[in-house]
């Protein structure tokens, strides 16, 4: 399993699709991911090998995604 990102490396990062900040998250099967904060938007990026992969093909709606 990779690790969570690093602290100073989410905070500098936004949401590809809307700038909202991003949180740490879990996806289903225990993998780390970065979820958009914004309410519209919410999508979930996975983080593979310490990496965040933001791009939106890659993304899953998180829980309290509107769209």
């Amino acid at each position: 399993m990779s690790e969570p990102l690093a602290e100073w490396v989410r905070d500098i990062l936004r949401c590809p699709v809307c700038g909202s900040p991003l949180r740490d998250g879990v996806r289903p099967d225990g993998a780390p991911e970065i979820v958009c904060t914004g309410d519209a938007c919410a999508l979930a990026y996975p983080v593979r090998d310490g990496v965040p992969v933001l791009l939106v093909d890659e993304a899953r709606p998180s829980s309290g995604t509107v769209r």
